[in-house]
This record gives structure tokens, C-alpha cells and sequence, in this order.
């Protein structure tokens, strides 16, 4: 099974996808440890992308599409993955669905939270994340209306969105994660 996870930051997507990964038997991929993977190993990919890094600049999206889905290719083939932080876009959305053999996604779980309690979340952290202050939160969460978004009316006209209310105890989003895959 190939299940993406979406929803606004705070909303629990690395929570939850680990914890479904190990429970459907697949991989479980974060797309910034995918590209820091890439990095790391000095693919032909992971120098593309260390190119922008290094700069300050945001990854392209092309560039993005082409490590992630190199990278997801021999999963789809394994029994499949979880996956957090891609597609950001639907740009990114349409350029996997062309690349992957089978699309990117046979579920798509929208992880519905409301920006209040996305806000008190991230700044209830303990993990001391650099980009969780007020003003970044605030344009984190801007970020995710304008570009991130528009991929739940996307996989909705598709038929492959199930949403989920995220605004409740971890063991119960997980619990209707599940009934939503079942």
C-alpha cells in the first residue's frame, strides 16, 4: 500500500506515519531525510540538490520530484511506504503521478486540523525546533494554505482522499487512520 500524508504543520504527519508504517509493514519516508540521504551518499540527485542548499535556496520542484521518486520506485515495487512532506505542491503531485509506474499514491490521508490548535501545538513543542516561534509558525501555516492545500481538492477529484480529524489524542487519529485505509 502507498499512502501519503498531508496536513498543516502540527498536525501530527511524523507521528502518525511512523507509527503506520510499522503497523502496515512498509517504509516509512520523510522526504527531507530522503534528500538529506541523497546528499549524504553524493548521488548525481544528492549533488543537485546540495547545490541549492548550499545557496540558501528552496529545492526546485523538479529536482525534488526526481530525488523523491528515485527514491520511492523500488518501494512501490516492495510493498509500498508511507509518505511525509511530499508531494508540497500540486506541480509536484502531477509530476510523480507521471513518473511512478502505478501513481504516487493508492490513499491520500488528509490530517484536517485547525490552525489554532496547529499554532498551540508547535508552540507547545519540546523539541526546541528552530522554525516553531510565533512569526514562522504563522508563515508556515500561510505557506501550507496557498501551496499545500489545494492537493486535498486535487487527490479529492481523483477519489483517493480520505480526511481524518487530527484535532485528537494520537491513538485516535491513529484508530481512524486505520478504519479510513480499511
Amino acid at each position: 500500500m502507498r499512502v501519503v500524508l498531508i496536513g498543516a504543520p502540527g498536525a501530527g504527519k511524523g507521528t502518525q506515519g511512523v507509527e503506520l508504517a510499522k503497523r502496515l509493514g512498509v517504509a516509512y519516508l520523510a522526504t527531507g531525510d530522503v534528500l538529506r540521504d541523497h546528499v549524504e551518499r553524493g548521488t548525481d540527485l544528492g549533488r543537485r540538490v546540495a547545490e541549492y542548499l548550499d545557496r540558501g535556496e528552496l529545492v526546485p520542484d523538479d529536482v525534488v520530484v526526481d530525488v523523491v521518486c528515485d527514491h520511492l520506485a523500488p518501494l512501490a515495487d516492495d510493498g509500498g511506504y508511507v509518505l511525509d512532506g511530499f508531494p508540497r505542491t500540486v506541480a509536484q503531485a502531477q509530476a510523480a503521478e507521471e513518473l511512478l509506474p502505478g501513481g504516487l499514491a493508492d490513499v491520500v490521508v488528509y490530517l484536517d486540523l485547525p490552525d489554532d490548535v496547529a499554532r498551540e501545538r508547535l508552540d507547545q513543542r519540546d523539541d526546541g525546533r528552530s522554525d516553531d516561534d510565533e512569526d514562522t509558525i504563522d508563515h508556515r501555516l500561510e505557506v501550507f494554505h496557498a501551496e499545500t492545500e489545494p492537493l486535498v481538492g486535487f487527490y479529492e477529484d481523483r477519489g483517493q482522499l480520505r480526511r481524518v480529524d487530527a484535532d485528537q489524542p494520537p491513538t485516535a487519529v491513529l484508530a481512524a487512520i486505520e478504519a479510513v485505509l480499511s
